[in-house]
C-alpha cells in the first residue's frame, strides 16, 4: 500500500467519523429541543402554581383580617385602652415611604395598630414594633403626639412570639372558643 492509499483510507475514515459526529450532534440538538420544550412547560406550570398559591395566601390572610376586624369592631378595646373608631386596610405613601396597616383604632390621644397574619412568624413582631410604627408616624404626622399601642393577631402564633410580645408590651390577638357569628334570619327548612 502506498502513501496515497493510506491518505485516502485516512480521509475516508475521517469522513465516516465526521458524519457520525454530525448525526450525534443532530441527535443532541433534537434532545435539547425536547428538553427546552419540557422546561417551557414546566416554567408555565410553575407560574400557574405560584399564582394559585399567592391567591390562596391572600385569601387566607384576608379571612384572618376579617375575623379580627369583626371582633375589634364589636369591642373597641385593646388591653385597658378604649378606642372610639376603627378602620381596616389604612394605606398611605409619602416620598419613599409607603405602607398599609391592617387595622387602626383611634381615640382622642391614642392609636392602636393591629397587624394580622394567618401564621405569625417571629420577624412579624419586630416588623410591627420597628418598621410599622416608624412608618405610621411618618405617614400620619397629625398623630405625632398620640400614644401608639400595638397588637399582633394571628390564627397561629408560636409561644415564643407570645412571650416576646408580652415582654415588649404588645397585645396578642388569637382565636379562642366560639368566634363564629351565626346569621340565620328567615331560616327555612328544606
Amino acid at each position: 500500500m502506498d502513501r496515497l492509499d493510506r491518505i485516502e483510507d485516512w480521509l475516508e475514515a475521517f469522513e465516516v467519523g465526521l458524519e457520525a459526529l454530525r448525526v450525534s450532534q443532530a441527535n443532541t440538538d433534537a434532545q435539547l429541543a425536547k428538553t427546552d420544550a419540557q422546561l417551557a412547560k414546566t416554567d408555565a406550570q410553575l407560574a400557574k402554581t405560584d399564582a394559585k398559591l399567592w391567591g390562596l395566601g391572600l385569601n387566607i390572610g384576608l379571612a384572618a383580617e376579617e375575623i379580627f376586624y369583626d371582633v375589634l369592631k364589636e369591642n373597641l378595646i385593646i388591653g385597658n385602652v378604649k378606642f372610639d373608631s376603627i378602620e381596616r386596610n389604612v394605606k398611605s405613601s409619602y416620598k419613599k415611604t409607603q405602607d398599609e396597616f391592617d387595622i387602626v383604632l383611634y381615640n382622642g390621644d391614642s392609636i392602636g395598630i393591629v397587624e394580622i397574619k394567618h401564621k405569625v412568624h417571629p420577624n412579624d413582631l419586630e416588623t410591627l414594633k420597628n418598621k410599622k410604627t416608624e412608618n405610621f408616624r411618618t405617614l400620619f404626622p397629625m398623630y405625632k403626639d398620640y400614644k401608639i399601642y400595638l397588637a399582633l393577631g394571628g390564627m397561629s402564633i408560636p409561644e415564643e412570639v407570645q412571650i416576646s410580645a408580652a415582654e415588649s408590651g404588645i397585645a396578642i390577638l388569637k382565636p379562642k372558643g366560639n368566634v363564629a357569628q351565626i346569621i340565620s334570619k328567615n331560616l327555612v327548612a328544606y
